[in-house]
């Protein structure tokens, strides 16, 4: 087993936890949601005839994979190569991964009984992860390490559905007229997201996210009825390192979101900054702290309207109390990666 040298501590004056904690970096951090992954020839090297599940539990294929683009792009951060299902997986769940699908389901939880025999997941089941923690932490000296999560609902829509959805029905009806099995299911999620996480931070990463890619299928008041209470909990349970929360198409749950209790929340490209800024905004608080929030279908044009989309958001997020440079969401597979190295080139000649 791999422990974390002395020489790799967890800096606080890397930008991204500088930004992270409402201060002033040197320079705008900058890292990209799925920045590790099929846009990178490298990826797809070393992933070739490799299930997913499987490099998500291969140590030394996780840490390659997760420092392929911090070689690469050099950006202020390096995010855990990972999969939402893989604490469920661990925890004994039948769940693949099928290309060109998603997550699939074997056996969906839609009753009672199947939520009361769902399984915990117990820290010896996520080993190989925090192993993959610990040898990245040795080799990026002062690049924070992000940690990685799948939040309650998301979880649970792939789980009730059986698969990927496109409208959540089978989800809905099921938060709706059995309130009680919904409440049931996500606190049992939590608690794996929860311990999945705390073995993480264990292990030694620096900053974690929760990511809610379904959240914005929901309305305020259904979030804040039957997500956040959940979202919270996991959320309550990292105290250690700084805590972002994304979700896809939120917009209108910001102000739900920010109550959940993350130090920094990630924006998708659907609002400006600025305007996520005045939605967060609480008086008598500190300035909130935001991501975001490039669409990433953007760096497919030619680089001067890159160049101009980019300039754009670094200045709409000078109006937060710390703004960490990103997409609004994951890293297309067609992206040009020099692109990519461009744009944190870009965004680091900028003031913060």
């Amino acid at each position: 087993m791999t422990s974390v040298p002395d020489a790799a501590p967890r800096t606080t004056t890397a930008p991204l936890l500088v930004a992270a904690a409402g201060g002033t970096p040197a320079r705008v951090p900058v890292w990209f949601m799925r920045q590790a992954g099929r846009s990178l020839p490298e990826y797809r090297e070393v992933r070739k005839d490799i299930p997913m599940l499987r490099a998500c539990f291969t140590p030394d294929l996780v840490r390659e994979i997760t420092m392929q683009p911090v070689r690469r792009h050099g950006v202020d951060a390096a995010i855990l190569f990972s999969d939402i299902v893989v604490p469920l997986v661990a925890a004994g769940l039948d769940v693949d991964i099928v290309p060109g699908t998603g997550p699939v389901v074997a056996e969906p939880v839609r009753t009672r009984a199947a939520v009361d025999a769902l399984p915990e997941l117990h820290a010896e089941q996520v080993a190989p992860v925090a192993e993959a923690v610990r040898l990245l932490r040795a080799e990026l000296g002062e690049t924070p390490l992000i940690g990685f999560a799948g939040a309650p609902f998301t979880l649970a829509s792939y789980l009730i559905e059986g698969g990927p959805s496109r409208h959540h029905e089978r989800t809905k009806a099921l938060m709706h007229s059995e309130p009680e099995t919904w409440h049931a299911l996500l606190g049992a999620l939590a608690g794996i997201t929860s311990t999945f996480l705390a073995e993480q931070v264990a292990a030694g990463v620096q900053a974690v996210q929760l990511f809610d890619s379904w959240a914005g299928a929901l309305s305020e008041r259904d979030y804040r009825e039957f997500v956040l209470p959940h979202s919270t909990r996991v959320l309550d349970t990292v105290r250690e390192v700084p805590k972002i929360h994304f979700g896809v198409g939120t917009g209108e749950l910001l102000p739900a979101m920010r109550d959940a209790g993350a130090d920094v929340v990630g924006v998708d490209w659907r609002v400006p900054l600025d305007e996520a800024v005045r939605r967060l905004t609480v008086p008598g608080r500190p300035a909130p702290v935001v991501q975001g929030n490039l669409d990433p279908a953007v760096l497919l044009a030619d680089f001067d309207a890159v160049e101009r989309e980019v300039r754009r958001i670094v200045a709409e997020g000078r109006a937060a109390g710390g703004h960490v440079f990103n997409l609004g969401h994951g890293v297309l597979p067609e992206t040009d990666p020099t692109v990519l190295t461009r744009v944190v080139e870009l965004v680091h000649s900028l003031e913060p």
